[in-house]
């Protein structure tokens, strides 16, 4: 997802790098050796209370009102009673040491902080029983032997950050400046939750959202830049982004914004040459799933016909697969509405059709809707019993079939001369 998002990672699983391996359960060796130079420095040790133990202490802590902790029990066991408990097989986790003297520290967002977790906290497990290294050890081992300068995480872990310094203190490495940011919550304050399935990344992509409208929404509903404007590209995110600029409050994400964002990135697509070829053959391939058995003509999925359509409806659109949708699709499908209906419509019907007719074999050349529109206006002068807004509705549903949609210059210069031409004919004039 991070590749699909245009921001892949130079070192990863996939990627490779020169801190290789990237996988957890490759890195157990480092792990091990991290917490065996703790427990020989006195800085951690084993516990073996069982898992029956600590429910009951956390039950008798509720009951008395208290936040549940362990009572760092095994912290006092003496190395001849370790070895004893470790001979007979008894099962254990590996325990941090934590201290007492907390020096603070300052955080890129929230400033000086200094959490003495100690005092209300028992000694956390860095090493679980199946081997397995919790957080607290995995991201102080991991960012200092892959030379992390700086870590950027939730805010829900800065009080945590004093026990992790306490950590690097014990290893005696220098530990890497940390930023806590603040949480992105849905529109309502509420937190974002696995249950809601549209906020899936990969659930953004198969509704047809473009990649950089995931990085331009979730960092304009955020902060960390001067102003806050839609459509950054990533090239912009990276250039005015400022760690100083970002603010404490929780960013509030509007899931009912992304179509606007997508409609601004789907145009600057167009637009561009290169990226316009890519859509031209994504919405050729999706017209052939959509309409395939339908299609009369097969010329509505040649190139210059479905460049023609890019360009006309850009700016109108929120998605490529928007124009496969049944409101457009007049423009891959000949219509077919009765005589008899346009009638009701305009007495004038077939006379219209005739005017259109004569416009459209003038107008040989590249059509162009402020063009068009202003000679429908024109045209029109010359129908007595039929106001230009009947007229709309005649011509829009001789071309389209449908009531509403596009005004009837777009869909004329969308379908082009001869098409447009060979529709009319077709409804109006017989």
């Amino acid at each position: 997802m991070l590749e699909w998002a245009g921001i892949p990672p130079e070192e990863s699983p996939r990627q490779g790098g020169p801190a290789a391996p990237y996988q957890q359960s490759q890195r157990l060796d480092l792990y091990w050796e991290a917490v065996e130079l703790l427990l020989e420095k006195g800085a951690a040790y084993r516990c073996f209370c069982t898992s029956q133990r600590l429910e009951l202490l956390k039950k008798e802590a509720l009951q008395s009102q208290q936040t549940p902790r362990y009572d760092n029990r095994c912290r006092h066991l003496s190395p001849k009673q370790v070895a004893e408990k470790v001979s007979q097989g008894a099962d254990s986790v590996v325990r941090f040491r934590l201290e007492e003297s907390v020096e603070p520290f300052c955080d890129l967002i929230y400033g000086w902080n200094r959490h003495v977790v100690a005092s209300i906290e028992g000694d956390p497990v860095i090493l679980k029983s199946d081997g397995f290294p919790t957080y607290h050890l995995a991201n102080v081992v991991d960012d200092h032997l892959m030379g992390i300068s700086h870590v950027l995480r939730g805010m829900e872990w800065l009080v945590s950050t004093s026990k992790h310094l306490l950590l690097y203190r014990a290893f005696d490495w220098e530990p890497p400046q940390f930023g806590h940011l603040p949480l992105l919550l849905n529109r309502d304050g509420s937190k974002l939750s696995k249950r809601q399935g549209d906020i899936f990344v990969e659930r953004l992509a198969q509704d047809g959202y473009l990649p950089e409208v995931l990085l331009d929404s979730v960092t304009n509903c955020g902060s960390g830049f001067a102003d806050n404007r839609m459509g950054r590209t990533l090239k912009e995110l990276i250039k005015e982004f400022d760690v100083s600029r970002i603010e404490r409050h929780s960013a509030l994400l509007d899931l009912e914004k992304f179509s606007e964002f997508n409609r601004i990135h789907l145009m600057r697509r167009v637009e561009d040459e290169l990226l316009r070829e890519e859509l031209v053959a994504e919405l050729q391939t999706a017209v052939e799933q959509a309409y395939g058995g339908q299609l009369a003509d097969r010329e509505v999925l040649e190139k210059s016909y479905v460049q023609q359509v890019l360009l006309l409806r850009k700016g109108h659109i929120s998605r490529l697969k928007d124009l496969v949708s049944a409101k457009y699709a007049f423009l891959w499908i000949r219509p077919s509405v009765p005589h008899e209906e346009l009638q009701t419509i305009s007495a004038e019907a077939d006379r219209i059709g005739r005017l259109v007719l004569g416009l459209l074999e003038r107008q040989v050349a590249a059509l162009t809707t402020e063009e068009l529109s202003k000679d429908l206006r024109r045209l029109q002068e010359q129908i007595s019993g039929t106001p230009y807004s009947g007229m709309m509705k005649l011509l829009r549903l001789a071309l389209s079939g449908q009531p509403e949609g596009p005004s009837v210059a777009e869909m004329m210069v969308s379908l082009g001369p001869r098409e447009a031409s060979m529709r009319i004919q077709r409804a109006l004039c017989g």
